[in-house]
């Protein structure tokens, strides 16, 4: 049974994760269109960035945690599951119409207090974007309740391609059509690039919201105001959790323009938002294991056997996140150029942003144990104490060192909420974790993460072999350590040609 529910959990982890890291992947295409066409002095894509940061925050504020809240309760109620699903979806979409009616109605001070006062249109174009994420978790929620991993990694990647594709035709196509067909283009404006970033978003979100046609059905099952009043006992934790750790990540670059205001400000941010990107390949890893792990461990429950589960599948996630970590490492002097120049000099951020991000990713490893108890409450209680660390660090120190206290504020606040997790856990509710491994793939990874930077040669191409020797030998000792799971993964391939 363990087995073939592992079994089920790579296969789903496989199917999501093509959505996110093959989606995620192609959305980095923006970052160089972007970081190309709009300059570094212009400070406009540190806006970008700024906003980018504010949605994130509310979409956790307008779902308030009732993704996991779905999956906990439709397990519980299985015979009920479609009641559980539009109560949970008439309670996002209800918050999420009422935001935007109170966003479109205060926008004027709400602009002017976050310094969008010369573009308070941003602010609102966004706002209409996240109320329709929100209203969309849950929609995807469904599908992944249901195991219908395809149409989720279908849809996830019919947005981005859709984004993508308008993104080029206004950053490449348009301008040289608004020279050559000056009536036909006249609603473009070239000194409005920021603000056509928004607008992409709102039309593909808008789009992908028709597909949801089909699950939209279940909404005749109306509102179980019992079962609601069960969610929201079990939700409100979560939120306070969810903003707290949004926070985690966020806070840096909205508080940013507020710490360093101007124009000065919005050029520092935006090289760090540009460069952190690089870095972003452990949250594409992290988001397509959470979608599979999710209900894969709510499934479990509280058994021995799935404890067992979750501290394997700890220990295999650690060893693949730190491999990513070395890959990016190995080979950033070509990553690089996902940035223009102008921005490089941001490079710098992205080995600390990587490990906050490992550490991000522990912590939502270890984070089950309180969510199968039904003991949401201490998640915001981690999440807000590696909150007011993170922000302790922004405040003290990004006056005199800029955005690489932003970095290692990451660093430090999400250090902070796994090792709590950790402890408390260990009490609580205790998973058989084998720690001794863990820390030897952190110390080889960081060991030869340190050679590569101290015997570093002096020119690319040796650089280039030298790191991937250094990442051959992390993947051997990775091997060797693990050579009785490759023996059994060899002979069940082995096993399927013979029946062949």
């Amino acid at each position: 049974m363990a087995e073939r529910s592992l079994r089920n959990l790579v296969s789903d982890t496989m199917i999501y994760g093509m959505s996110s890291i093959v989606g995620r992947f192609l959305n980095y295409l923006l970052v160089p269109l972007y970081t190309y066409k709009i300059a570094a002095e212009s400070g406009g894509y540190g806006i970008v960035t700024n906003v980018y940061a504010l949605t994130a925050l509310m979409l956790v504020m307008l779902t308030f945690g009732m993704e996991t809240t779905f999956f906990y309760f439709a397990n519980k109620y299985k015979e009920r599951s479609d009641t559980v699903f539009s109560t949970a979806l008439i309670s996002v979409g209800s918050v999420a119409a009422l935001f935007v009616v109170l966003l479109f109605s205060f926008i004027t001070p709400i602009a002017e207090w976050l310094n969008f006062s010369q573009h308070p249109e941003y602010l609102q174009i966004m706002g209409l974007v996240v109320a329709l994420d929100a209203f969309q978790a849950i929609l995807f929620a469904l599908l992944r309740h249901q195991g219908r991993a395809w149409k989720f990694a279908f849809l996830k990647l019919l947005f981005i391609v859709c984004n993508i594709g308008m993104n080029l035709f206004i950053f490449l196509l348009a301008p040289s059509l608004s020279a050559s067909y000056p009536q036909l283009m006249s609603w473009y404006d070239p000194h409005y690039q920021v603000g056509y970033i928004f607008i992409v978003n709102l039309i593909c979100t808008a789009g992908i919201t028709l597909f949801f046609i089909p699950e939209l059905r279940k909404l005749k099952y109306g509102v179980d105001f019992a079962i609601l009043r069960e969610m929201l006992k079990y939700t409100w934790p979560l939120l306070l959790f969810g903003i707290a750790g949004i926070l985690n990540q966020v806070a840096d670059k909205i508080c940013f323009r507020f710490i360093i205001p101007g124009e000065e400000g919005d050029v520092q941010l935006g090289i760090y938002g540009a460069c952190s990107k690089i870095a972003m390949v452990m949250a594409m890893i992290t988001q397509a294991f959470r979608y599979a792990y999710e209900p894969f461990v709510f499934g479990g429950g509280q058994s021995k056997e799935n404890g067992e589960s979750q501290a394997l599948v700890m220990k295999y996630f650690v060893m693949f996140a730190l491999l990513a970590f070395l890959a990016v490492m190995a080979y950033l002097n070509l990553l690089k150029f996902l940035v223009d120049d102008d921005y490089w000099e941001g490079l710098k951020a992205v080995p600390v942003v990587m490990i906050a991000e490992i550490f991000m990713s522990i912590y939502f490893n270890l984070s089950f144990w309180y969510k199968l108890k039904e003991e949401t409450w201490w998640g915001a209680v981690f999440s807000a104490i590696g909150c007011a660390v993170l922000l302790a660090v922004n405040f003290i120190f990004v006056p005199t060192h800029g955005y690489m206290a932003c970095a290692w504020g990451g660093v430090a606040g999400y250090g902070t909420c796994m090792l709590l997790s950790y402890l408390v856990g260990r009490k609580r509710s205790p998973v058989p974790y084998r720690l001794a491994p863990l820390l030897g793939y952190f110390v080889l990874a960081l060991g030869l993460y340190a050679l590569s930077v101290w015997l570093k040669p002096a020119q690319l191409g040796w650089e280039l072999a030298f790191n991937t020797l250094l990442l051959l030998v992390y993947v051997a000792v990775m091997l060797y350590n693990e050579r009785k799971l490759v023996s059994e993964v060899l002979k069940k391939v082995r096993g399927r040609h013979a029946g062949v």
